[in-house]
């Protein structure tokens, strides 16, 4: 920034006739400092960068409690996502894979070709997670194929087992049928995916639907 040489003028009027004085005494090369300055409305003012001021207060009851609940949120995606991940990834394939295949006998057959794999990344990490985590994972899942775990299970076994599932869920407190809408009730849990994607990675999937 452009250096303005200006004089220090203080408003107040004995502090004013000291500064002349001073200033009248010390006349000579040395008489002004060298400042940053700013022009304002006409004026010529010397510029400063004040020191950062810190304001603490104490959070309220409810501040305290949204604080938490956001916290076991962001914990439940951290731990859930990689899970969501690795199995979109394989529920994404065997869905492309089955686009062309019209036949049920076929697609059993290929779907329990890759059973393992699936039990692997789904059926297993959900006898680790908390009711809470599953129901975050649901919903991940979704993001990740396009398609809610209802869905997947009904195509994947059956029908019956699907309804098996959904009651077994419904006592859990869950719903293998979650939605997920990154822009409305979901915006919350997607601001913590990208954070992990960030973090991690990450990219977005192809969401796939079940064929």
């Amino acid at each position: 920034m452009k250096l303005f040489i200006i004089h220090f003028m203080l408003l107040n009027v004995c502090m004013l006739c000291s500064v002349q004085l001073i200033y009248a005494q010390q006349t000579g090369v040395n008489d002004t400092v060298k400042t940053q300055a700013i022009i304002y409305e006409g004026d010529t003012l010397e510029m400063k960068t004040l020191e950062f001021a810190f304001a603490y207060a104490k959070l309220t009851a409810a501040q305290v409690k949204a604080n938490a609940k956001y916290n076991r949120l962001r914990n439940a995606v951290y731990v859930t996502y990689p899970y969501a991940r690795r199995a979109g990834t394989v529920m994404n394939d065997i869905n492309e894979k089955m686009v062309n295949v019209k036949s049920k006998e076929e697609r059993k057959n290929y779907i329990k070709s890759r059973e393992k794999e699936l039990k692997k990344e789904f059926t297993d990490p959900l006898t680790n997670l908390s009711v809470y985590q599953g129901k975050v994972l649901m919903k991940l899942i979704n993001r990740e194929t396009g398609n809610n775990c209802y869905e997947i299970i009904k195509e994947y076994k059956g029908g019956i087992t699907a309804r098996v599932y959904q009651t077994v869920a419904f006592f859990f407190d869950s719903n293998l049928k979650q939605s997920y809408d990154a822009d409305t009730d979901d915006a919350t849990i997607e601001h913590i995916v990208k954070e992990v994607q960030r973090m991690y990675g990450y990219s977005n999937p192809p969401h796939s639907k079940i064929m």
